[in-house]
């Protein structure tokens, strides 16, 4: 089993050196068309892989489909073993990996007001990205075998993950986030005591040297202009933090607060490791290149937050409710509940395009003023 997971980690870290290395060497501001473009090979990498799922699970390729998983409706010989086989094993992993790719959207939307808080040029976006996927993958791997420990030890504890997914999804529904100033965040006060941060971007560099020739480079397309002050106040040769890195560890930490919904939700679905590591995997690396996809378009999507704390509140009765739903829709309970999260989410998409378009054609309404309309 090491072995398995290391061919997938090489292969995964094969994808992003050529995708940083070859495809996007130089800094660029990307495009919807390409975007789109790079949006649909992740998709396509993404579901092909259920192809190797199903012939590892139903082949037992690696010691995949031997293991215990408490979401499995299949059975040993004994009567006492849960397990995988490969149309079980895919439908969770699809399940799994349209779960996270839907709650990344959510992640999105908060990306990009950091985005915009910081004035990130969007030339040097895909470099935030890229680290800060390269970043989220390592921090869900850690929480991904502790969580699959935990229930290993404490078999109860998904139940836990159960309620607190309700409790998500409802919470999700109900308090509406507002805009915070990023300049008070804990994270962003935290390092601008301890290191000293340039007052405007060095091109894409997140350090750069004071007194070296790109401590004092111009001003980028985007960036503030302004004296860099903390760069003439710097020991000569000290090592100054940019606003960009800056970005990318607020990306980081919002990945780390989006990963307490989404660790839990692929849990109840399937306690299998293998499965939950490469469905988030998967859907995490589409993240880059369905933002700049979806870049300009975040208003026209306002009814998918609430389709997306339904799939919680589902996904969180589901694991409460996963012995009876196995005794009611037989073996293939897993591939219903696929539909019906399929469905929640299409109709979040479908509701917003309509009933935005609808509300477009009516046209923006007049302010109320005292004494009338103005």
């Amino acid at each position: 089993m090491e072995l398995l997971y290391a061919g997938f980690i090489a292969f995964i870290l094969l994808l992003l050196a050529l995708d940083l290395g070859v495809f996007h060497r130089t800094a660029h501001v990307v495009k919807m068309r390409e975007a789109l473009g790079w949006s649909a090979v992740w998709v396509s990498l993404g579901l092909s892989f259920a192809g190797f799922i199903y012939l590892g699970y139903e082949n037992q390729w690696f010691g995949l489909g031997t293991g215990v998983d408490t979401m499995s409706a299949a059975r040993s010989e004994d009567g006492r073993l849960v397990y995988n086989d490969g149309a079980s094993a895919t439908i969770k992993y699809l399940t799994g990996f349209l779960v996270e790719k839907s709650l990344a959207v959510d992640n999105i939307f908060v990306i990009a007001m950091l985005f915009g808080f910081f004035g990130v040029p969007k030339m040097y976006q895909h470099r935030v990205l890229f680290w800060g996927i390269i970043g989220a993958l390592i921090m869900r791997g850690i929480m991904i075998a502790v969580g699959a420990a935990l229930i290993v030890r404490f078999s109860w504890i998904v139940y836990v993950f159960g309620v607190f997914l309700i409790l998500s999804g409802v919470k999700m529904l109900l308090i509406r986030g507002t805009a915070s100033d990023l300049n008070q965040n804990v994270l962003v006060r935290f390092v601008r005591r301890i290191l000293p941060v340039t007052d405007r971007y060095h091109g894409e560099r997140f350090f750069v040297r004071a007194g070296s020739p790109e401590s004092h480079a111009p001003a980028v397309p985007g960036a503030a202009v302004e004296h860099d002050s903390v760069v003439e106040r710097a020991k000569r040769g000290a090592v100054l933090v940019t606003p960009l890195f800056l970005a990318l560890l607020l990306v980081e930490f919002t990945d780390v607060i989006f990963a307490v919904d989404s660790i839990p939700a692929i849990f109840a679905i399937t306690t299998d490791p293998f499965l939950v590591f490469t469905s988030n995997v998967f859907a995490i690396l589409g993240l880059r290149s369905l933002y700049f996809a979806l870049a300009g378009m975040f208003d026209r999507f306002k009814y998918l937050k609430v389709s997306l704390a339904i799939v919680l509140m589902v996904i969180g009765v589901k694991i409460m409710a996963h012995g009876w739903l196995k005794a009611w829709l037989g073996a293939h309970f897993n591939f219903y509940v696929l539909g019906v999260v399929a469905s929640i989410i299409a109709a979040g998409v479908l509701a917003s395009i309509l009933l935005g378009r609808r509300d477009s054609a009516r046209g923006p309404k007049a302010p109320v003023v005292e004494g009338g309309v103005a």
